[in-house]
């Protein structure tokens, strides 16, 4: 089926609208978070550089604009990790006094500087999940945390990249 050209410039029209209230109302697209110039490049000071936060840190950083500056270059901003803390707690137990429910954190503080002032003071974030755990499934279980560290860890990046581009 083809549009007469009345209809294609109808079809254009509309498109255009929608495109234009979207921008106007401050659509943005999950993930196009844009930092600031002052967070062009980025030192990193953590104590343990590779654990799963940093390393969803730097993606995260990296996908907003940001490059990393090892040892070589100017930073425009320093990223402070002072805590890098993940764990499990223990929710219920049953009967038999074995555990039936899990909490799995992911605990970060962190603050940023830059040109000796401090432009974020120190901040810490937690966030939790809920597992169900059964000692039969073991293995599953242990990887199924794992997994949940991985994703709490990105998760974590993502708060903490929103909160870089919100600064002036």
């Amino acid at each position: 089926m083809s549009l007469s050209p009345s209809g294609r410039c109808v079809i254009g029209l509309l498109s255009a609208a929608v495109g234009l209230f979207t921008a106007g109302c401050g659509f943005q697209l999950q993930g196009a978070t844009r930092l600031s110039p002052r967070m062009a490049a980025v030192e990193f000071v953590a104590p343990d550089r590779y654990s799963e936060l940093q390393q969803a840190l730097r993606e995260a950083l990296s996908l907003a604009g940001s490059r990393w500056v090892e040892g070589q270059g100017t930073p425009t901003a320093t990223l402070r990790i002072l805590r890098d803390e993940t764990g499990r707690r223990v929710l219920s137990v049953s009967a038999r006094n074995t555990p039936r429910e899990l909490e799995v954190y992911y605990t970060v503080e962190y603050r940023v500087e830059a040109d000796g002032r401090e432009l974020l003071p120190r901040q810490e974030l937690t966030l939790t999940r809920t597992l169900s755990y059964d000692e039969t499934a073991l293995l599953a279980k242990e990887q199924e945390e794992e997994q949940v560290r991985a994703v709490l860890a990105r998760d974590l990046a993502a708060l903490i990249t929103r909160r870089l581009a919100a600064l002036p």
